[in-house]
């Protein structure tokens, strides 16, 4: 499993961020100058999930979560997604159906079951794709950084276990631009779990640039927790951080004989559902994984493991829904 360099978490490291400082310049420089470009205004209200960090901060969970509450509204929401690890690149609705990650990826495979959701690189071919198809509103999954669409309303994740790292920006540290001028552009930020690593104090001075910070936490699906009930589990994961489902199951009352990391958006060989199937069979246990894994699966294993969903438990239940109420209202004036 390949696993970033561990001073990227480390804020006493000075030696290789030093080092690297040069390059680092370059990529904050070229980051400034994309934002610098004005972006294509969509006739309908755009709402970013994006992050600062390289890695996954559970952004798919948040616009999932978003995207149930745009529909309980009776609004056509669609979802615009690049589509990483899938080979097609031109503007494409996914169909579960007909395509497969090898075409589009896990997470836009995810997102389709639940709205209609569009890959490619270019995000405004996308969007009005979207439009054209009935969309009253889009969310993006990703492409903060992009400044091809403008954003109506952009919330950024930031996981709570391992924050913005060293907060140097690549390849010195984890982050994709300057988190000042990141936080300056967001209208809101999500930190979700305990934060552990200090970040509202360590960054209290750029956040006051932005919007709220809001909270919540990553919570298992309370139905498939109790199927899993007095049941030995042997838990697999291909996440930015597996350790967040682990430790989801674990504080959720789950019995875990084993827990198997592996690379985020990781295709499972044959040999790896082979040895999960023996260590399921020698612990009298249950394979479980979370549904973006499960995607990756063949359905001849996926029947063999109980899939756990993830949601978020916000601290502010009516915190999301300002959010939308801000979302919409910066459209009254298109």
């Amino acid at each position: 499993m390949i696993h970033p360099p561990r001073f990227w978490q480390n804020p006493d490291a000075k030696c290789l961020p030093f080092l690297l400082s040069p390059i680092a310049a370059v990529v904050s420089a070229w980051a400034d100058n994309r934002q610098a470009k004005e972006g294509w205004k969509a006739p309908v209200p755009v709402l970013c999930c994006g992050n600062i960090t390289t890695g996954g901060t559970g952004k798919t969970t948040v616009v999932l979560d978003l995207v149930k509450r745009l529909q309980n509204r009776k609004i056509a929401v669609h979802a615009l997604i690049r589509g990483y690890g899938g080979q097609v690149k031109v503007t494409t609705r996914v169909n579960p159906a007909l395509h497969t990650i090898s075409d589009v990826g896990d997470e836009s495979l995810l997102l389709a079951t639940h709205c209609p959701t569009w890959v490619g690189g270019d995000r405004v071919a996308s969007a009005r794709a979207a439009i054209n198809a009935g969309a009253q509103c889009l969310i993006m999954d990703d492409g903060f950084q992009n400044p091809g669409l403008h954003k109506d309303v952009s919330l950024l994740s930031v996981d709570g276990i391992v924050g913005l790292g060293n907060g140097h920006v690549l390849p010195a540290g984890p982050l994709r631009e300057r988190a000042q001028r990141a936080l300056a552009r967001a209208s809101a930020v999500l930190l979700i779990g305990p934060d552990r690593t200090g970040f509202l104090a360590r960054y209290k001075r750029e956040l006051v640039a932005c919007g709220p910070v809001l909270r919540a936490a990553l919570q298992p699906d309370r139905a498939d927790i109790a199927a899993l009930k007095d049941t030995p589990c042997v838990a697999f994961a291909g996440l930015g951080r597996p350790s967040k489902f682990f430790e989801g199951l674990s504080e959720a009352g789950v019995m875990l004989s084993q827990s198997l990391a592996f690379p985020d958006h990781y295709f499972y060989k044959a040999r790896d559902m082979e040895r999960l199937i023996t260590l399921a069979e020698q612990d009298g246990a249950q394979l479980v994984t979370t549904p973006k894994d499960a995607v990756r699966l063949p359905a001849s294993f996926r029947s063999r493991v109980q899939v756990v969903g993830v949601g978020l438990k916000w601290d502010d239940e009516m915190a999301p829904e300002r959010l939308l109420d801000c979302l919409f209202s910066s459209g009254t004036t298109r």
